[in-house]
């Protein structure tokens, strides 16, 4: 893998945010399994350490964490924090995608 998926400012922001708030949890976790109402869909969970595989992001002191079968599916993609009149949530900007869903959680390529 390239290296090539990145954290914005603000996602950077939020994640140090959700883990001062979670003793012993040290990355956030973001996966791509199958599902959604477009064929693949993003989970995201606060991982205690990355595993041996795994992609390391890191932004600012925080991390996030990406398993070896994910990374093909976000390979260029950016993820950002929104906070607006429809909520707040962690969005990711992905070249792979070649639609989603409406909700933004869920993807085809």
């Amino acid at each position: 893998m390239t290296g090539s998926i990145t954290l914005t400012e603000r996602a950077a922001a939020r994640i140090g945010h959700i883990l001062a708030k979670e003793p012993g949890k040290q990355a956030l976790r973001i996966a791509v399994n199958g599902g959604g109402c477009s064929g693949f869909q993003y989970e995201f969970q606060l991982a205690e350490a990355p595993a041996a595989d795994d992609l390391v992001i890191e932004r600012n002191g925080v991390k996030a964490v990406i398993d070896p079968v994910s990374q093909g599916f976000l390979e260029g993609a950016e993820i950002d924090f929104i906070d607006d009149l429809m909520g707040q949530s962690f969005r990711i900007r992905n070249p792979n995608a070649t639609s989603s869903c409406g909700c933004g959680t869920s993807f085809s390529i």
